[in-house]
């Protein structure tokens, strides 16, 4: 018998709702991006963020049931993102979920945000076990070992900034509009990589470290400004992504020949830059390894990958009552 899970995706900015179809198959998503509106801040206004869920979320859902051609009769369960993120935008999740779950009768699943991440990569392919998952979003970068469906082991993460965190955070101090992670990516392939600037973290564990390199950036357009001289924006777009593609494929190449894994899946909303996805594409290529990224409409937030995720924690037995909390700080490997 099919599985239809409806799940609510509102951790940060966008206001998602989506039906998934056995965990692979999309039948219907709706995306409410308020990007234009935090773009006039420089970033994401939490307070500004969760009004506008409260006052979009019903009218996504209605559309998302609409156009799916189903009805909540057809629904097994019901999705939802507790966290992490932004608490005012997932109390509006979390609260809608409970409702939908009590009117109609539906189980409620409760769905780690990175766990969405993880699965969106299902929508793509079936995922093969084990795999090593890289997890590169702007408050994660993680590599994550899984032997099977929903167990999720951590062999490394960020001691600092997460990598999306370090990019917006350099776009900021070259003086990019917002959002400007993917900005730094267009821009760096109009330079070369001139500035000497450090290879972060570079060690033998599988953990990260992106605050010197960010502060070598600061530090480096300072110290320039201070002489007179002119920062040449898309040289030093362009050295700083090498440095922190390098060592992301430097760990994650490593991560996959000490713990035997032939599958890798990158996952998160970082895996939509381009230098990253070419880079892992040819390193395994190369090196005989089964590489995963999802659709470019997949790595940002959204609510197929939760209803995704959701499949398989439903299939685990993993159930919420009607007193789901949201939760800002959330552990996945709890």
């Amino acid at each position: 018998m099919d599985t239809y899970i409806l799940a609510i995706e509102s951790s940060c900015d966008e206001t998602s709702v989506s039906i998934v179809k056995n965990g692979k198959e999309e039948i219907n998503t709706v995306v409410l991006s308020q990007m234009d509106t935090h773009a006039n801040y420089g970033g994401v206004v939490p307070e500004i963020a969760s009004r506008m869920h409260v006052e979009n979320i019903t009218m996504v859902i209605e559309e998302c049931i609409n156009k799916s051609g189903l009805s909540m009769d057809d629904i097994t369960a019901i999705g939802v993102t507790y966290g992490p993120g932004l608490i005012g935008c997932l109390l509006v999740g979390v609260q809608a979920a409970i409702t939908l779950s009590y009117v109609y009768n539906k189980p409620l699943i409760p769905v780690h945000h990175i766990a969405g991440h993880i699965y969106a990569n299902n929508l793509v392919s079936d995922m093969k076990f084990p795999l090593i998952a890289l997890v590169v979003s702007g408050g994660h970068t993680e590599l994550i070992l899984m032997d099977k469906d929903y167990s999720f082991k951590k062999i490394g993460g960020t001691l600092d900034d997460a990598v999306g965190e370090c990019y917006d955070k350099v776009a900021r101090v070259l003086k990019l509009p917002y959002p400007g992670g993917p900005l730094v990516d267009k821009l760096s392939y109009e330079g070369k990589d001139t500035y000497d600037l450090p290879l972060p973290l570079d060690d033998n564990t599988y953990n990260f470290s992106f605050s010197g390199i960010k502060s070598a950036v600061i530090n480096l357009v300072h110290n320039e400004e201070q002489r007179g001289n002119e920062i040449r924006k898309a040289d030093l777009a362009c050295s700083f992504q090498n440095r922190v593609v390098t060592i992301l494929v430097k760990k994650t190449l490593k991560a996959l020949k000490e713990y035997h894994v032939e599958n890798l899946i990158i996952a998160g909303g970082v895996s939509a830059n381009s230098k990253i996805r070419s880079e892992f594409e040819q390193v395994c290529k190369a090196n005989n390894v089964n590489l995963t990224i999802p659709n470019i409409k997949y790595c940002t937030d959204n609510a197929a990958m939760i209803a995704a995720a959701g499949y398989y924690a439903y299939k685990k037995g993993i159930r919420s009552g009607l007193d789901l909390k949201a939760k800002a700080t959330t552990n996945l490997f709890e």
